[in-house]
């Protein structure tokens, strides 16, 4: 399982979620909480939203605590909106292209959870994928293969259906060819504009996800964790829904996946 932390407001340097609080991203790289796995040491990445309309996006494969290029970009780098990640691989291969979050024009999606059995129907996945976004297929997570999915069913313009239709894609296809777990989801996806978190799962074990506003920075954070121990203000979005995150409001409502016929 991965950790995440995701930002939209005002303009803030990437440190403040990233490296500086007490349970920063990078301390829970080495000391997570609140997953399985308290290591996550396969990769990290960043996508960030400032002058341009498309993101930013920087990877890699080392553990994000031992990384100085890390340290130094996010104490630079100030952005509106961001996505990072510290990855624990589920089975695919520690490599650049599969590490999160992915990016394809103005869209940014970052996800924690896993897809149960998904090398018995790798194959069926990837075809499902529509041919004019194929050529953005760069890695071979499962993680990847939702996002393109979700493009493919109108993510730029209805994000809450079209994840909802890719996540019943997928769980489907679990369900016909994998192996429980089905699907266990804790992610975020932006367009630089809106921030969208999700939470959801098969079964009764969902990855945690917690929100809070700050009136310092004038801006949503969304994390795995909460970044500072006893820290008031966190709320934990509760399983089976979504939020949608744009300026000062919240939006919070029941998600459930679209059964879709390709999933058989």
């Amino acid at each position: 399982m991965c950790r995440w932390a995701a930002y939209i407001g005002q303009p803030i340097f990437l440190e403040e979620l990233v490296t500086r609080p007490g349970h920063s991203l990078i301390a829970q790289s080495q000391h997570a909480t609140e997953c399985k796995t308290e290591t996550n040491g396969d990769g990290f990445g960043l996508a960030w939203y400032d002058a341009k309309a498309e993101p930013g996006l920087y990877r890699d494969v080392y553990p994000a605590w031992s990384d100085t290029n890390l340290a130094a970009l996010a104490a630079q780098v100030r952005a509106r909106a961001f996505l990072a990640h510290v990855r624990a691989s589920t089975g695919a291969a520690t490599s650049r292209n599969n590490c999160h979050p992915f990016v394809v024009g103005r869209s940014s999606f970052m996800h924690n959870g896993q897809i149960g059995g998904f090398d018995r129907f790798r194959k069926r996945a990837d075809m499902a994928i529509p041919e004019a976004l194929y050529g953005e297929r760069k890695g071979g997570t499962d993680s990847e293969v939702l996002f393109l999915l979700a493009l493919g069913h109108g993510l730029d313009a209805n994000p809450i259906p079209a994840m909802a239709r890719a996540i019943g894609e997928m769980e489907g296809l679990s369900r016909h060819h994998g192996a429980p777990p089905h699907m266990r989801v804790s992610a975020a996806f932006s367009d630089g504009q809106t921030l969208y978190a999700l939470r959801y799962s098969s079964d009764t074990i969902c990855p945690s996800l917690y929100y809070r506003w700050s009136e310092r920075r004038q801006g949503w954070a969304v994390v795995s964790e909460p970044l500072e121990v006893d820290e008031p203000g966190w709320q934990a979005l509760p399983p089976g829904h979504v939020a949608r995150f744009h300026g000062e409001k919240v939006e919070i409502e029941a998600f459930q996946p679209a059964v879709t016929a390709r999933a058989a």
